[in-house]
């Protein structure tokens, strides 16, 4: 039991690492500096990281409740 729980739990930190990296590589494609001001390149670095992180998160989450309620179907019949 307690394998399991660690596997899951290696997955889990992987899946949101990976997914904050496909976020950060998405958002370099939009102009965001058109939106900040001038001499705030570091508020704009952190701005960058955070949404990284939130999206990141969110679609990881997604995705391993999906792999989650996928493995509990077979307990519906």
């Amino acid at each position: 039991m307690e394998t399991i729980v660690g596997q899951q739990a290696l997955i889990s930190i992987f899946s949101h690492i990976f997914f904050t990296g496909i976020a950060f590589y998405a958002l370099r494609a939009l102009m965001i500096e058109k939106w900040i001001y001038k001499n705030h390149v570091l508020q704009a670095q952190i701005l960058y990281i955070f949404l990284s992180i939130v999206i990141g998160t969110i679609v990881s989450t997604f995705f391993l409740n999906i792999s989650l309620w996928s493995r509990q179907l077979p307990y519906l019949f």
